[in-house]
């Protein structure tokens, strides 16, 4: 992948370079309860790192989680109260990184899930710190991505290019990684992302009886619907927050079909389930995780009327008490079990709760004007 950027990517990688960090907005945004919690989940994660730096976890896109939420609260190596922490999950995932750019050293239906995450980690990581070791294996990684997209934009599970992508829940997971290299300046080939947005698209499903196909761009939008995991089931309110995540991410930030799922966002966490402090959240960690980045993205008053419940719901489910193998902790048994589940419910509630600082690249700016103007509206 060719290192020299185009103008639109200099001129984003300009308005991400004078960025600076922006701190919480106010209290509405990060309370005392809230900051707490995050230095318990922090020391939770770091009295169980271990010296290998991963957790003892083998999926690479978990380590890289854990890196993520030390990341948001402004740690790095060298740099912050758990520099060394983030320095060893870095370096795993590093060592890790098969010659092809593969990041994944589990089983190969992990390929891309584990690919995406720890892609986007060491796009944030590049853009946050000077090591000479992240831009090369992030070229690899970002030259995996566009050789193993599918025909029709999407990806699959394994690490192969084939005529059609799975489902939505692997194309934002290179939505991000791609756009990560962006902010870092890093260029990714047009064509990749064009693809990528039209796959996106084709996920979402109006909410109607009969022969859907019928309906034109126009009618759709007078109609209820989501994003949906392929596009043909039904709607998920992670695969709703998904999808608008993936439209942020590479400026179309006009599509229609953004509010409709803000729609779905907002009355879900309207209607959250009161929490324990089980850590146990309000939502499976993956529904967190896009949920979060999604309301972010909008911005404005989704951001504004949406976080506070959904940070404070967190902050209510978090594992309280003496033990210090749970103390400061969350999990996550519905998709992530044992350790791992701990790992990356912890590791995703304490970045939902560090979002607000704005120490990441990718929480650094709202609207990119350069990209929108380069890949254009709906």
């Amino acid at each position: 992948m060719v290192r020299q950027v185009g103008l639109w990517l200099a001129a984003l990688a300009l308005v991400v370079g004078h960025a600076g960090r922006a701190r919480a907005e106010g209290d509405w945004e990060v309370t005392p309860a809230s900051q707490a919690a995050l230095e318990r989940g922090l020391k939770w994660l770091a009295r169980h790192q271990g010296p290998q730096g991963n957790w003892n976890s083998e999926n690479l896109g978990l380590v890289a989680m854990g890196a993520l939420a030390f990341m948001a609260d402004g740690h790095a190596p060298g740099r912050g109260q758990y520099g060394e922490v983030v320095e060893r999950a870095l370096d795993y995932i590093l060592k890790s990184a098969k010659p092809s750019g593969l990041l994944n050293v589990a089983g190969p239906q992990r390929d891309m899930y584990n690919h995406g995450l720890s892609c986007f980690v060491l796009g944030q990581a590049h853009g946050m710190m000077s090591d000479p070791r992240i831009s090369p294996a992030l070229d690899r990684a970002l030259k995996l991505i566009a050789n193993t997209q599918c025909d029709d934009g999407g990806w699959e599970y394994q690490a192969q290019r084939r005529p059609r992508g799975h489902d939505l829940s692997l194309a934002v997971m290179q939505a991000k990684a791609l756009r990560s290299a962006v902010d870092s300046g890093l260029e990714v080939p047009p064509e990749v992302i064009e693809s990528a947005i039209k796959s996106v698209r084709r996920h979402y499903r109006p909410s109607v009886d009969g022969d859907r196909s019928k309906l034109d761009e126009q009618a759709m939008q007078r109609v209820p619907g989501q994003f949906t995991y392929t596009g043909n089931d039904r709607g998920t309110l992670a695969m709703a927050a998904c999808g608008v995540v993936c439209l942020q991410e590479f400026g179309q930030y006009d599509d229609w079909r953004i509010g409709k799922n803000v729609e779905v966002i907002s009355k879900a966490i309207k209607d959250m389930k009161s929490v324990k402090p089980n850590g146990e959240g309000p939502f499976d960690s993956y529904t967190t995780y896009y949920v979060g980045q999604a309301i972010y993205q909008v911005g404005g008053e989704t951001w504004s009327k949406l976080y506070p419940p959904l940070r404070d719901a967190l902050v209510a489910s978090q594992v309280a008490g003496k033990d210090p193998n749970s103390d400061g902790c969350w999990s996550d048994n519905r998709r992530v079990g044992g350790e791992e589940g701990k790992l990356y419910a912890t590791a995703v509630s304490c970045f939902v709760l560090a979002m607000p600082n704005r120490y990441l690249p990718i929480l650094q700016e709202g609207r990119i004007d350069t990209l929108q103007k380069r890949f254009g509206q709906p």
